[in-house]
């Protein structure tokens, strides 16, 4: 069956719907194809409802947090499309936005996802995409006049096949990893798909016993780290802090140790100094009144710490004891045996490997006329509405070389 469609979409999240706006501005016949009852689903889950849609970083700054490869692959996207472009589209078409300037973070005004997501829905169908939902994709090949779209006992036909299905995240809202094989059959590599952006698992008693706590640390494991809070929880940790890192917690095998500095601000030689210099202080100063931690993470550092006492004097503590407290408050050392996994994870990292993909137009090098983008790449950011300023990014190269052609 042929399609009067120029170019399939196959996914309507967020790359696919910026990319079926572009597309039917140029010109073309676009149709989005979505296999489940409804667009944007996952943009509704996104940011606690709120949908953290981009960043106040500078486009630069922005690219170098997904890390030198990632950084490289991204740079022409995020110049073309930079983050201040992508708030002043979504102005255009009814979402003005806000920041949260503390952790770099750019919401709609309305602290509502779905206005995020009815306006790309509206702004695809305004300019003239046919939206299909319910249309789920089973493979993709190549024909001799495109490409061949596979969904179930049906096939279309189209010149151009765009495919932004997501990850695994999620995966209740539709992103269950149904384009990886597809990508393997046509001989592309796909990197490992694993949970990132997710809440960590420790089987520590005492990490689980600080529930609630949260604190603005220094978070790392091997050579990752970034400053972000933290919160405790019931099963281990959360906050930005821990899940910007959790991409290395899910890529490593067995328990590993999440290190945290609790006082980032203060340097080694300070807690040590200011230690020392208590202890020869009038008045006996205990270490609460030197070292600015809650209450209930001192007792927890005095007990990793081996102590003698939870909160003792300063001139009472001998010197291995200060320092092995030193080293508790600057690395705290916290041990993790995984992650909640690809159901509470916001996005997946891995996908189709970079180099597949030319990064100044997302179509794949070894297939003209098929172009990937979004999610399933493997380029992965912290939080912060970086995911979807790569989303947006990457659609938007695609978007202007696939209509570029006559």
């Amino acid at each position: 069956m042929k399609t009067d469609a120029d170019i399939v979409i196959v996914g309507a999240g967020a790359a696919g719907l910026w990319a079926a706006a572009r597309c039917a501005e140029a010109g073309r016949s676009v149709l989005i194809l979505e296999k489940t009852p409804r667009a944007g689903t996952k943009i509704l889950a996104s940011g606690g409802t709120r949908c953290n849609l981009t960043t106040t970083l500078g486009a630069r700054a922005a690219a170098q947090l997904f890390g030198p490869e990632g950084a490289r692959f991204l740079s022409p996207a995020f110049a073309a499309l930079p983050p201040h472009a992508v708030r002043e589209l979504f102005a255009t078409i009814g979402v003005p936005t806000k920041t949260e300037p503390e952790l770099e973070k750019v919401f709609p005004a309305s602290d509502s996802a779905r206005d995020v997501r009815n306006a790309l829905r509206g702004w695809a169908t305004s300019k003239g995409a046919v939206l299909q939902t319910d249309s789920e994709v089973t493979g993709v090949e190549p024909s001799d006049d495109g490409w061949r779209i596979h969904m179930g006992d049906k096939t279309l036909t189209t010149a151009i096949v765009m495919l932004c299905a997501g990850g695994q995240s999620y995966p209740k809202t539709g992103t269950t990893g149904d384009a990886y094989p597809w990508l393997r059959s046509l001989g592309l590599k796909v990197v490992h798909p694993v949970p990132a952006l997710v809440p960590l698992i420790s089987p520590a008693e005492w990490v689980r016993a600080l529930t609630g706590i949260s604190a603005d640390v220094e978070v790392s494991i091997g050579k990752y780290k970034r400053r972000r809070p933290l919160l405790f929880t019931h099963q281990g940790l959360s906050g930005p802090g821990p899940m910007d890192a959790s991409v290395h917690v899910a890529r490593a095998a067995g328990t590993v140790d999440l290190h945290v500095d609790l006082l980032p601000d203060k340097s080694w030689e300070w807690v040590r100094d200011a230690l020392m210099t208590a202890a020869h202080q009038p008045g006996a100063p205990s270490i609460s009144s030197i070292l600015p931690l809650q209450r209930r993470v001192l007792q927890m550092v005095s007990t990793q710490a081996k102590l003698r006492q939870l909160n003792p004097r300063a001139r009472d503590l001998n010197k291995a004891e200060r320092h092995r407290l030193v080293e508790t408050v600057k690395r705290l050392a916290i041990p993790i045996s995984g992650t909640a996994g690809f159901a509470k994870a916001e996005v997946t990292a891995g996908g189709l490997a970079l180099a597949e993909v030319d990064r100044k137009s997302m179509q794949v090098k070894k297939h003209p006329g098929l172009y990937v983008f979004g999610e399933l790449l493997d380029v992965t950011g912290p939080i912060g509405g970086l995911n979807f300023q790569a989303a947006f990014s990457t659609a938007e190269l695609a978007a202007r070389h696939a209509t570029a052609a006559p």
